[in-house]
């Protein structure tokens, strides 16, 4: 689908991007990747290794300024949507700003894509959106909405628009991994809560969501990609096996657990081999066959959540993640 089209990654400094850009280079040859950020010094950096691939261009501009988008999204056939406020206690100690980046812009980009002609938009969702209680949960949860909304607002134009969701990403800037690594040597790692569960995803499997709900979505889907579990004393154990723990209890805004599909979402979710599809339901979308294609509808008042999940990691297994990615931990 992608092949000699023009990709719009806004966002495109951070963690996902990193990752979509070389795979969807190597896999899709597309004709142009735009990487769209507000950090010229990450820009900078990345413009390092692309300095001799002139499919790969860089935009300096920000998702809250819509000007600069209607500029950016000249001639571009699809678009990521990856910028976000992401981290859960500077979203709390910094409300206004969350929701500038987080809704305003989702707006200001919806806008900006319908009126360029955009051919599909797929926007990155976290955990954190699915029964929020943290404003950056609260934030994203508006932005899957206006997102989801978005194709009844397209009017005669054909854009569509359709949302990724997925967990704690391994190995991510920020992320509970490389923070472990980092204070190791210490042998002491402080622990928020030994009950804390956590789902697991690489980079690559993210990737790979957004590739097949651009493949597969009609319009107004929520992709939910199916991960394993992992607790956070597990993960303690993997990365610092002879270091103690410290309980130093739940950060501002912080869940036990995450979830990605609520029990309210139930009734409009359908069970896939490696995901699920939660479907609108505004309109008749969430019966829509052209959206369920071959999909199961799950069992009344199921959740998804990263305590009640079939599916296990085994510290074996984070082990090897670990073994193979050591180098780049942290760095992406």
């Amino acid at each position: 689908m992608l092949e000699n089209s023009t990709v719009l990654v806004t966002g495109g400094t951070g963690s996902f991007g990193q990752m979509f850009v070389p795979l969807t280079l190597q896999k899709y040859n597309p004709k142009k990747v735009i990487i769209f950020s507000r950090d010229e010094m990450k820009q900078w950096e990345m413009a390092k290794t692309y300095q001799d691939d002139p499919r790969v261009r860089f935009f300096i501009g920000d998702v809250r300024d819509r000007d600069r988008l209607y500029r950016a999204l000249d001639g571009v056939d699809f678009v990521v949507h990856a910028a976000a406020t992401k981290i859960v206690p500077t979203a709390e100690y910094n409300p206004f700003e969350c929701i500038k980046t987080n809704v305003n812009g989702a707006m200001n980009l919806i806008d900006a894509c319908i009126d360029k002609r955009i051919k599909k938009v797929v926007a990155l969702s976290t955990d954190k959106a699915s029964s929020p209680i943290n404003l950056y949960g609260a934030s994203k949860l508006a932005s899957d909405k206006l997102f989801v909304a978005g194709n009844a607002y397209v009017g005669e134009h054909q854009t569509r628009f359709s949302v990724v969701r997925y967990g704690n990403v391994m190995g991510s800037r920020g992320s509970v991994i490389p923070f472990f690594l980092s204070v190791a040597d210490k042998g002491v790692l402080p622990i928020t809560d030994p009950r804390m569960t956590r789902f697991m995803i690489s980079l690559e499997e993210g990737v790979d969501l957004v590739w097949h709900a651009f493949s597969d979505m009609v319009g107004g889907e929520i992709y939910v990609k199916k991960i394993p579990s992992m607790s956070i004393t597990e993960i303690a154990e993997t990365v610092a096996p002879t270091a103690k723990t410290e309980v130093v209890g739940i950060r501002p805004g912080e869940k036990l657990h995450e979830q990605m599909v609520g029990v309210e979402d139930a009734p409009f979710t359908y069970e896939y081999d490696e995901h699920y599809k939660i479907l609108p339901s505004i309109n008749d979308w969430g019966s829509s066959q052209e959206r369920i294609k071959d999909g199961v509808k799950v069992p009344e008042g199921f959740v998804y959540s990263s305590d009640n999940n079939a599916d296990w990691m085994t510290t074996d297994a984070l082990q090897a993640w670990i073994d193979k990615n050591r180098e780049k931990i942290g760095k992406i």
